[in-house]
């Protein structure tokens, strides 16, 4: 770790950096836009709490396929429709997501990114909520199949039902029925949100942010992560689980952003020590993490990723 750090610094004496998840307080200088990212991040555990009880309608489903009529087909309906009006809150937050991670960016990335994450501390925090949400989002949809059918059959459904002139009270219509099904459609729909944000940004010309300066902090942030789980900073298995999120978070970004990606020899992450970590933390289970480096990065099986990194993934 103060290899990779030292690395960052350009050769001098590493200095560890303790993000303080558990106490950070906006300061004056934060407050505008802590307040303005924190309005969406409230919302992030009623969506979560609402995707782990989604239990889907595909008893009513199976019934209306298998037996059709009037009667198994109308309850169908009447089961699916409030389930995909509860979806559409699940996308509506991911543009939600999508307008506020863009500030974030310029708050932390726009000057020094070491210096911001050691002086901006509530807002590194905000960061780490962003990357905290995504990871668990994603993977209870991945093992949730109930999602897509759901909001297929309703497709489905809306298309019959326009033929005869049914569907004139129907809230969700085609363009954003269609915007739907290619969001649900992704395995890992969050984090797709996430990364074509954080590319979009950086493509656009008006930003003051140097692409440098996100990678510099997304490798800062995995690698802070990394070493306050490996030194044991934080007594709660609550505050680890949430720092290991925000570091497999932040390399899965570094990823996708950076064209030599986390794993080369080029990466500035301490790629090693964060799948270590992960296979060693004994506090919760880390599979779904691991997954997430091996399926949601880009740059894995690259030819110049070392073969130790892939064999340590496996």
């Amino acid at each position: 770790m103060g290899k990779v750090i030292g690395l960052l610094q350009g050769g001098k004496e590493p200095e560890e950096i303790f993000l303080d998840f558990e106490e950070a307080q906006p300061t004056e200088e934060e407050k505008a836009i802590h307040t303005t990212v924190a309005a969406v991040l409230d919302k992030g555990p009623v969506v979560l709490d609402k995707l782990f009880k989604y239990e889907g309608c595909e008893e009513f489903i199976r019934k209306a396929i298998t037996t059709p009529g009037e009667a198994t087909e109308g309850e169908a309906w009447n089961a699916v429709l409030p389930a995909v009006e509860q979806l559409q809150e699940f996308y509506d937050f991911s543009l939600e997501l999508e307008s506020c991670f863009p500030k974030l960016l310029v708050a932390v990335c726009k000057d020094d990114p070491k210096q911001s994450l050691k002086t901006q501390q509530a807002l590194a925090k905000q960061m780490a909520d962003v990357f905290d949400f995504v990871l668990r989002f994603d993977d209870a949809k991945m093992v949730n199949p109930a999602i897509q059918n759901d909001f297929s059959y309703y497709r489905r459904t809306l298309n019959r039902m326009k033929l005869s002139k049914k569907d004139l009270n129907i809230k969700i219509r085609d363009e954003l029925a269609n915007r739907m099904s290619l969001f649900f459609a992704y395995p890992t729909p969050m984090m797709k949100v996430l990364s074509e944000t954080t590319a979009k940004f950086l493509q656009n010309t008006d930003t003051s942010v140097p692409r440098d300066n996100v990678k510099t902090a997304l490798g800062y942030m995995a690698n802070i992560c990394q070493d306050m789980v490996f030194k044991k900073k934080f007594d709660s298995n609550t505050t680890n689980m949430f720092c290991l999120r925000a570091m497999t978070g932040a390399i899965i970004l570094f990823d996708h952003i950076a064209p030599e990606g986390a794993f080369g020899k080029k990466t500035i992450i301490n790629i090693k020590g964060a799948i270590t970590v992960l296979k060693n933390y004994t506090g919760s289970p880390t599979d779904g993490l691991l997954n997430a480096l091996r399926f949601t990065t880009i740059h894995l099986n690259d030819a110049d990723t070392p073969n130790a990194i892939k064999q340590l993934l496996n």
